[in-house]
């Protein structure tokens, strides 16, 4: 199994209450600080980057993209200069 090399630092400043709840919190888990936040941040970006990926439609639209497909208009004149 291949170890990640962790060369890059990452600071950031909190107040002494947000600090002391990821303490907690990083103790409830069993872990160091830094790693409940690295985990905890990564989850979390992890979830962002698919929510700006996905594309949800609804029923109607869905359909509507689908018939679009599949039943294809015929390309007009100005269309097929485009590709003169």
């Amino acid at each position: 199994m291949a170890v990640a090399i962790k060369d890059v630092r990452i600071d950031l400043q909190t107040s002494a209450s947000q600090k002391t709840l990821l303490e907690q919190a990083a103790e409830l888990k069993h872990t160091s600080l830094s790693s409940y936040i690295l985990a905890s941040s990564l989850k979390q970006a992890q979830l962002d980057v698919a929510e700006n990926e996905t594309l949800l439609l609804s029923n109607r639209d869905r359909d509507l993209i689908m018939s679009i497909l599949e039943n294809q208009p015929e390309p007009n004149e100005a269309l097929k200069g485009l590709f003169k």
